[in-house]
């Protein structure tokens, strides 16, 4: 493992798990989300959240992945470390799709 740091941009991992938790129970009620699982999830129905947390959690996810995460750093020593970064782009592909391709010009030349 790298060094160790307790400044305001080092991500713990129970900070980090916390967070990834709360992100994946924003992403289960996005339209396109995946239901969150029944063993891991809310054990009771949750009231709608806030459409403004998913930028919120999107940043999160953002911070999860960082270099200066602890989590990442342990994930990315563990055999199934690339599942779970495909776990973690998931979740970020529901709150923040990749933009489509523009089909139609904006003005006309």
């Amino acid at each position: 493992m790298g060094t160790w740091d307790i400044g305001p941009d080092h991500l713990i991992t129970p900070d980090a798990e916390r967070a990834v938790a709360a992100a994946a129970v924003v992403v289960a009620q996005h339209p396109d989300g995946e239901p969150a699982c029944a063993n891991y999830g809310p054990s009771q129905p949750l009231p709608e959240l806030p459409a403004d947390l998913r930028a919120l959690a999107d940043g999160v996810l953002d911070r999860v992945v960082d270099e200066r995460s602890e989590i990442a750093e342990l994930w990315d020593e563990a055999v199934s470390g690339p599942q779970w970064r495909q776990d973690i782009t998931r979740l970020r592909d529901v709150l923040d799709p990749p933009i489509p391709p523009q089909e139609e010009a904006l003005f006309a030349m």
